[in-house]
């Protein structure tokens, strides 16, 4: 019966993909249908079903969810507040001597603000909106807009704290205590703040190459000037006082909750507090929260809430059934089978997450496809915090690679100016090759995973397995058996 989970998974996968229903609704809705015939083959024990309610209640009152609305209140507040323009217009001004300034300013702003946006999705609606229009303005080209907000907006995946990466956190967590219950190791069980800290270096890394990546193609693309000096692209105009020092407090409150985070002085769900307080503060200081915009923020992250919490009821269902048909150990069995050779094992599984990330989200991934591949994963594989590091690296490739990348798919359909798919491809392709390296690099140095975290790491690698504390245990014994009475 195993194998009716796989269809059930691949029906729900067909479902999302054609269906144009909203992801919650078809596992809903595969769930149920597959539910009942399990029950009525016999396949699946009626009982085990009355323990859904109990699962979902115990889920709702992790506290790590209760950052859920948080961060779709700030969302909500980057969406509707001019805080993305005024950060851009600043930073282009800074960068007004290079020919790549709005697209530098474009990274530099996402980065800073994509990882409290939470999402893909939520970042694209914010830089479409406020930072979109900017570069236009300043000369640079369709292509190179939408290219530049593609990339911009995948940094949230990587650079902590975002809540794709705060999700992946607790998953990860879930999946090492049930890899760690199976084979008895005495290993510690990687947390959220291990990952938080896991993803800091490559997060940088990210940045810097990306940074560099949009230097070279702005003196590649630069426009030529005129005998005056002049070129053909619109002055931008300089920020006000009040706008440069709304960005200097801005850019730097965030950096410190940032850094603070990757560091421990705070927990990543007290930054999102803190950045969700400072962001109100400022624009009801700068007056530019009416009671109009505001009933639209509240309305906002009432909608994002309902929709997240909707996906995990409904993946929690979805799990529970295909669990009870046996297909998670289907899954693991399969994956043993390349258990003696664990870097096969976590590269085709991280090659199933790039395949995955073609027709799932971020949050669908981490609720559905992660807690049934990890666990197996994390029983060849210690460092669980490391694996943790390269699923964002390779989810954040994954909504790049055309044709159905999540980041490609929503700047087509959220750009004013339409870009075709062959045009992104030519501009994209530079950064598949950084995100490629820097994913084998990560992979091959395991280390530029643990600058943040090298006592968590050492405590780990340090710690005997269960094999060698028996063997210790039978030397004790048999070394007191031997004793003179």
């Amino acid at each position: 019966m195993s194998a009716l989970g796989l269809a059930m998974f691949a029906l729900a996968l067909a479902g999302i993909v054609l269906s144009g229903v909203p992801v919650y609704a078809v596992l809903l809705f595969v769930s149920a249908v597959f539910a009942a015939a399990g029950v009525a083959m016999g396949a699946v024990d009626a009982s085990l079903l009355t323990a859904l309610p109990f699962r979902i209640v115990g889920l709702l009152e992790h506290d790590l969810l209760q950052a859920l609305p948080l961060y779709a209140f700030i969302g909500a507040l980057l969406n509707r507040l001019p805080l993305a323009h005024t950060l851009h217009r600043t930073a282009t001004h800074l960068f007004r001597r290079l020919a790549a300034a709005p697209r530098l300013s474009a990274l530099g702003v996402a980065a800073l603000l994509a990882p409290m946006n939470g999402s893909v999705g939520a970042s694209l609606h914010m830089l479409s909106r406020s930072v979109a229009p900017a570069m236009r303005r300043a000369g640079t080209s369709a292509d190179d807009t939408a290219a530049t907000l593609c990339v911009a907006s995948t940094l949230g995946v990587v650079i902590p704290p975002s809540l794709v990466l705060l999700l992946l956190g607790d998953a990860m967590m879930r999946a090492h205590t049930e890899a760690v219950n199976a084979t008895h190791a005495a290993v510690r069980i990687v947390n959220t703040q291990d990952v938080v800290r896991a993803a800091f270096a490559p997060g940088l890394a990210v940045l810097a190459g990306t940074w560099l990546l949009a230097l070279w193609a702005g003196r590649r693309s630069a426009q030529p000037r005129t005998s005056n000096g002049s070129s053909d692209e619109t002055p931008v105009a300089s920020p006000t006082r009040d706008e440069r020092w709304t960005s200097v407090i801005v850019a730097a409150a965030i950096v410190t909750l940032l850094v603070g985070v990757a560091i421990g002085w705070f927990y990543a769900v007290e930054a999102a507090a803190m950045g969700g307080i400072a962001l109100l503060v400022v624009a009801l200081a700068r007056r530019q929260l009416p009671w109009r915009v505001m009933q639209l923020v509240l309305g906002d992250t009432m909608a994002l809430t309902g929709a997240l919490f909707a996906l995990l009821v409904a993946a929690t269902t979805f799990s529970l059934v295909l669990r009870a048909f046996g297909t998670d150990r289907l899954i693991a069995d399969a994956l043993q089978l390349l258990a003696p050779h664990p870097t096969v094992l976590l590269l085709a599984v991280l090659a199933g997450i790039a395949l995955c990330s073609f027709v799932l989200d971020a949050f669908e991934m981490i609720f559905l496809v992660i807690p049934l591949v990890m666990p197996p994963v994390l029983m060849s594989v210690t460092d669980a915090a490391w694996v943790a590091a390269l699923v964002l690296l390779v989810l954040q490739l994954g909504f790049l690679l055309p044709p159905v990348g999540y980041a490609l798919v929503m700047s087509r359909a959220l750009l004013d100016d339409p870009v075709s798919l062959r045009a992104l491809v030519r501009k994209l392709w530079p950064q598949w090759l950084l995100q490629a390296a820097l994913i084998v690099g990560v992979l091959a140095w395991p280390a530029s995973t643990r600058f943040t975290r090298e006592d968590a790491a050492a405590a780990s690698d340090a710690a005997p397995d269960a094999a060698e504390i028996d063997r210790r245990m039978e030397e004790a014994i048999r070394a007191q058996q031997a004793a003179p009475k």
